[in-house]
Order: structure tokens, then sequence, then C-alpha cells
């Protein structure tokens, strides 16, 4: 198992004999209480997946370990410590480490880290007062102000949450716990305490319109239109505090009609419709704004619409460890329980922040990718609503009928469709990755099946989606310079040399305008490599020529 946000692997010599550093590995109990706990196991390389045949925990060195970490963090539980036996006999040691749901953990001398992706990173300045004000928002799900009872609930709305959990599919609901009763049902989902009190989640979800209205932050959602000259016609607000929160999305989809406008684009004979803002795109969208925002504060969720974009505002940043930048990639839950009760009822899919299936679904109709703006108090999500390019959803659509594609290669595969040739280090940055090398992993299987195209090497290397893929489609393309195959336009760089011999690298460039420069100095250095093109002598002024 790869490391990961909640599962790290240390060297045993980092924590036994003469190397031994007790506060480093302080320093990620630290780092993983900070975020969403996890797992630390003692004796296993970085590089490898089990510890060495031969190595021996001993329990009064464990014990001992066990001593100095807990002198060295403030705020960490540390539990469960077990030595485990790996299928090679070697042995390492296995620790768990709680959350700090409602506290900082620190070193021993005061400083603060989390675990942010792989890495354990110091947190200071801004970033240490966003940690301390999510670590009371943790809370506020479970908080129970009111000192409600079920009896005092909404049955109608206890009767459709639990119905809702029954119908789920088993892949978000076990049937262990569908087995449960009703009153185990709410408990387990953290609406009702074990003293009977109603939490504030239940009041948000089991409530009546009363209940709801005092809660301290509720749900409330304000909905605005725009003209072109950015005027509000229109606004609507959900400040009644009668709906549930599927309800209240579901409500919104309803009442938002510019939500349903669309684009037509051909398709043969006939017209395709295009949603300016596909429905998945916008369930999901909304069902963050509801789970990730900070309900410490009394900001509504905004839902703008332009003639030209979609914006959803939340209040409160991005989870900490997450950034505009990462967010495709980065799992890190705000309102845990919360996002529980979601997922149950079928109002997200739960898993991380799903914005790899708002990536799948725009990718999937040829559309831009959504913009991201984390400054000031709020998060902000800009989803574009310009038409799409009918060529690259045509070929989008064909494909789909002949391939089963997976989540990462529908993604890259609408990314490269909709840019025509893109770089490698353009592609890797439009997929959140840190290193080009990744790539691979997301292009999958379209290199193999020949529906894209690579051509150079390394940072140099371009992707394009294969001429005779827009041929199999009955796409009238004609391939332009830059979705040429390399052989091909070889073939033109030599006729364009044969035309006008001993030209000088611009004047190639000047007649071959639609190609860059770079593109045509890599071609032709590499013709003179293999002898297919001469050259004069000199570096600023060399001419080239077709040898004989």
């Amino acid at each position: 198992m790869h490391e990961s946000h909640d599962y790290e692997k240390k060297s045993y010599r980092k924590a036994f004999g003469k190397t031994a550093d007790h506060s480093d590995l302080a320093k990620t109990c630290v780092c993983l209480a900070n975020a969403r706990g996890g797992t630390l196991l003692i004796g296993i390389e970085d590089d490898h997946e089990l510890p060495p045949p031969d190595q021996r925990i001993d329990q009064e060195d464990a014990n001992r370990l066990l001593q100095a970490l807990a002198g060295r963090c403030l705020n960490v539980g540390l539990a469960d410590p077990q030595i485990i036996t790996s299928p090679n006999g070697g042995e390492h040691l296995q620790l768990r480490i709680h959350p700090s749901i409602s506290t900082i953990a620190t070193t021993a001398d005061g400083r603060v880290y989390m675990r942010l992706g792989e890495q354990c990173r110091p947190v200071v300045g801004e970033d240490l007062l966003r940690l301390a004000s999510e670590k009371s928002g943790f809370q506020w799900e479970l908080q129970a102000p009111q000192r409600v009872t079920v009896d005092q609930l909404n049955p109608a709305e206890i009767k459709f949450f639990l119905q809702k959990v029954r119908e789920a599919p088993s892949d978000k609901v076990s049937p262990f716990e569908k087995s449960k009763s009703d009153n185990e049902l709410l408990a387990h989902y953290n609406l009702v305490r074990e003293d009977g009190q109603v939490t504030n989640l239940g009041i948000l979800w089991l409530g009546t319109p009363a209940q709801r209205a005092r809660l301290r932050y509720g749900l409330i959602v304000q909905y605005m239109v725009y003209d072109e000259a950015e005027r509000r016609i229109r606004k609507e607000i959900w400040l009644d505090h009668q709906l549930n929160p599927l309800h209240l999305l579901e409500d919104i989809l309803t009442r938002g009609v510019e939500l349903h406008y669309y684009h037509e684009v051909p398709n043969g004979i006939y017209r395709r419709q295009v949603r300016r803002y596909p429905e998945a795109v916008l369930r999901e969208l909304l069902a963050n704004a509801f789970a990730h925002r900070l309900y410490t504060t009394g900001t509504d969720v905004a839902i703008r619409v332009y003639p030209d974009r979609l914006e959803v505002e939340s209040p409160g940043h991005l989870p900490l460890g997450v950034t505009p930048t990462t967010i495709l990639h980065e799992r890190v839950r705000r309102n845990q329980a919360l996002m529980e009760t979601f997922q149950a009822t079928g109002l997200m899919e739960g898993e991380g922040s799903g914005y790899d299936l708002i990536y799948e679904k725009l990718s999937r109709d040829a559309k831009p990718l959504p913009e991201i703006d984390d400054t000031y108090n709020n998060l902000r999500v800009i989803i574009q609503a310009k038409a799409p390019n009918p060529t690259a959803v045509a070929l989008l659509d064909t494909l789909a009928r002949y391939y089963e594609f997976r989540q990462k290669e529908i993604i890259t595969l609408g990314i490269i469709a909709q840019r025509g040739t893109i770089t490698a280090p353009v592609l890797a940055q439009a997929l959140q990755l840190r290193q080009e090398e990744r790539l691979r992993t997301w292009l999958g299987r379209l290199l193999e099946w020949d529906i894209v195209l690579a051509r150079g090497v390394k940072k140099g290397t371009e992707y394009m989606v294969n001429p005779k893929a827009y041929a199999a489609a009955n796409l009238d393309v004609k391939p332009s310079l830059k979705t040429l195959e390399p052989h091909r336009l070889r073939a033109l760089i030599a006729e364009d040399l044969k035309a006008y011999p001993n030209s000088l690298m611009s004047e190639i460039h000047r007649r071959l305008e639609e190609l860059s420069l770079e593109d045509i100095r890599k071609e032709v250095y590499r013709m003179v490599a293999d002898g297919t093109v001469g050259s004069t002598d000199g570096k600023t002024y060399r001419r080239y020529f077709v040898l004989p």
C-alpha cells in the first residue's frame, strides 16, 4: 500500500537504535491527528510493502517508543499499538492516531503540522487560523443546543430519510446498516445522540421549519439571475426552512429555469442538445456547496447565473489541505457526518470532493473545466456557458459508442479534443498533476488504441487526436500542421526545402506559419542528424537544404 493522507510508513531506524528520531515521528503523529487521523506503520521502508524478513520488534522497545511519543506531542490520541507479523515473517509496529476533532494537535515545543496529500507540512499564519476555525466547525453537526427529542421532530421527514437510506444501493449503505432499527439508524448517522437529544444535523434533516429556523447558522440559498450588463433581473431565496437538504437541492434545480438552457450542435443530419450546465454537474456543485461550507458563519450559499457563466459561492475557504490546483486529487472532508448522510440519501457521491465527476461530465460534453476561486472568505466555482466545439462533441459521441472509457481517460481525451494538440506540461497542469510522468495513468489506453498520438520526448511531448479517429467518426476535418503525424510533418518540411533550398529556419517557419518555431526546429535538427537534410556552417545564419 502506498502512502496517502491517512497512511504513513517509517523505517525501523527512525524509531529504534542509535539513529532513532522520535521528534520526527512525533511530527508525523501531529500531522495525522490534525487531518483525519490515520495509521502509522513503523518498520517498513517507504518504497517497500513488507518489512525485512528477519526484522523483529521487541515489546519493551515498542512500549518505550509510545512513552517517548506521548511526551513529544500534545492533543494526540495514540491507540491500538500492535506488533504485526507479515507474510514474509518480518515484524512491524502498527499504531493508530485518532483525529483531534475539537483541539489542535501540536508538538511538545508548540509547532503545528498537518498532513496535506502525502506530505507533512507546517501550519502557520493564516492557515493556522483556518485550522482553528475548522476545528470548531467540525462540532456543529453533533451539537444539540435546542434540546429537541425524536418525538418532537417532523414524522414525515423521519420517514423520508429512513426510506432513502434503506433504498440506497449496497455500495452506499451496507446491508448491515440497513438491518438496523429506525432509532439505531438515526443514531448511526449522528442525527440523534446517545442521550436522546437531536443534533444540529438531525434538525437540518428531520426538523420542523420552526426548529430549522432556530439553527444558529442554517442552510439558506440565494438564486440570482443577471443580464448582459450584469444587472440583477431576478432573485429567488429559500428562507422559510421548509425543506431538508435533498428537497432543497431538487427545488433549486426545478425553479432555476436558466440552469436548463442548452446549445444545439450539429450531429450528422440531426442536431444534438448540449446543456450549458450538465445536470450531474449542477447537482454535484450544489451538494458540495452544502456539504463543505462552514456552518459557523451566517453567510448564505449564493448561485449567480450570468449569460456567459454560472457561479456557485459558499462560505468558507476550501478545506485546509486542498487548493484550486489540487482539488481534483485531494480528499479532505470538512463536515464528515453531514457528508455521510448526503452519501446515504444519494444527494452526492460521497467520496472526495466530487470534482472528478464534474471534470468527467464537462469533458464528455467538450466544455471548459471549472474555475476555482478560493480568495477572500468564500469559495467560488465558475462554470462557463459557452457552446462546445461541434467537432469535439461529435468525436467524443462516436468514440463513446465503441469504447468503454475509464473516468481518467474520458477527462484526458476531452481536454485533448478541445485543444487539438497539447504539450505534456500543459496537459499535466490541466489535470493538476505535479509530474508529467504521471500522465501515463491518465492517458490509460488512449495511446494503445491509437485514439491519441504522441510525438516528442519528456517535456517536449505533444499529444493530439489521431486524424484516423476523425475519419472513423465520418468527420470532415482537414488535419492542420498541428495535428499532422510526425512522418507527414517530416515530409512537409522536406518538400518545402526542395522548393526553397538554402532556407533559414525563420524562412521555413514563415512558410509553415501554423506550426510553432520550436516544432520546426526539433524536426529539422532530427533530419540533419539522420542525414536527410544538410546545413551550412555557422550558427546564427545557418541555412538548410535537402541532401541528394
